[in-house]
């Protein structure tokens, strides 16, 4: 391990394997891949448990609607949020995958799109469909945080705390010795937005019954993961030009927060549902009836 002035320096290769050039597997994309298995296997344990209302077949058609919702939401996000300038003036930009780019803000409006998607398809309402889903989602950040500190990107604030890290990236073609220690903010994210928020709503989902009053799981998973991104921006150092004084990752979030409020506001207003849901039936082939036989 390589320390400087008492900070150790993150050197860390993104690339778990390198193909050709800047194209390999990286850490990022097996943080999605991690956080999608990882997905699909809770939710086989809900329906196990009848905590899901989708079927095996309606299962398939919400993860690929995930998928596609996930990426291109986080795709286009960064794109329309971050970087367009950038993408007007060099168009194929948004085809560089591979140099990263991803919005957790563009990925919650392209899953809320996906979800809408679902629940028309598989004819059951949106929040039931999301308060089933909020439960899984905390896997993908943390895994996608974890990601980030791998790549040393998204890095924090100046700082001389024992626990800050040099990020080569935060200063490129200078020494380390020249180059100040920052806060790993990646893994106060990781902390936060993802281990607490799973382990609450882990709790709220199996514990509580909370899932009887639709839209008050979603709601309260807008709100925690609201507060804590809002709190790990202090220490984070902002990506993109203010709005209105604002880091925009806090901008931004104001709308999530305004929504959490709804849904739960909404959940007080609905009946409950019943629940757990009844497992989806099996056919049952109809024994032959028995004939008398003729002496």
């Amino acid at each position: 391990m390589n320390f400087v002035n008492g900070h150790w320096v993150n050197q860390l290769d993104p690339k778990l394997i390198h193909l050709w050039g800047d194209i390999g597997v990286s850490y990022y994309g097996l943080a999605y891949v991690t956080g999608f298995v990882m997905g699909v296997f809770m939710h086989r344990i809900f329906q196990r448990t009848g905590r899901s209302p989708l079927s095996a077949e309606q299962e398939e058609i919400a993860l690929y609607a995930m998928v596609l919702g996930v990426l291109v939401g986080a795709r286009l996000g960064f794109i329309l949020l971050y970087a367009l300038p950038d993408t007007l003036s060099r168009p194929w930009f948004i085809f560089e995958v591979w140099k990263g780019g991803m919005s957790s803000h563009g990925g919650f409006i392209g899953v809320v799109l996906a979800c809408w998607y679902v629940s028309r398809k598989c004819k059951i309402t949106l929040v039931q469909f999301g308060d089933m889903m909020t439960p899984l989602v905390p896997v993908g950040f943390l895994f996608g945080r974890l990601a980030n500190f791998v790549n040393g990107e998204l890095w924090g604030n100046i700082s001389n705390a024992p626990w800050a890290v040099i990020f080569p990236r935060s200063a490129p073609g200078m020494l380390p010795e020249m180059i100040a220690a920052r806060h790993p903010s990646q893994l106060y994210e990781a902390g936060t937005e993802g281990l607490i928020l799973l382990l609450y709503m882990q709790w709220r989902f199996w514990k509580t019954d909370a899932q009887k009053y639709p839209g008050r799981l979603s709601g309260e998973f807008l709100l925690v993961y609201s507060v804590s991104r809002i709190v790990c921006e202090q220490f984070r150092e902002p990506d993109a030009s203010l709005i209105f004084g604002l880091s925009r990752g806090v901008f931004y979030t104001f709308f999530l927060i305004a929504g959490g409020i709804y849904f739960i506001v909404q959940s007080h207003r609905r009946p409950p549902i019943t629940f757990p849901y009844t497992a989806t039936p099996v056919a049952v082939v109809p024994e032959k009836k028995k004939t008398a036989k003729k002496r």
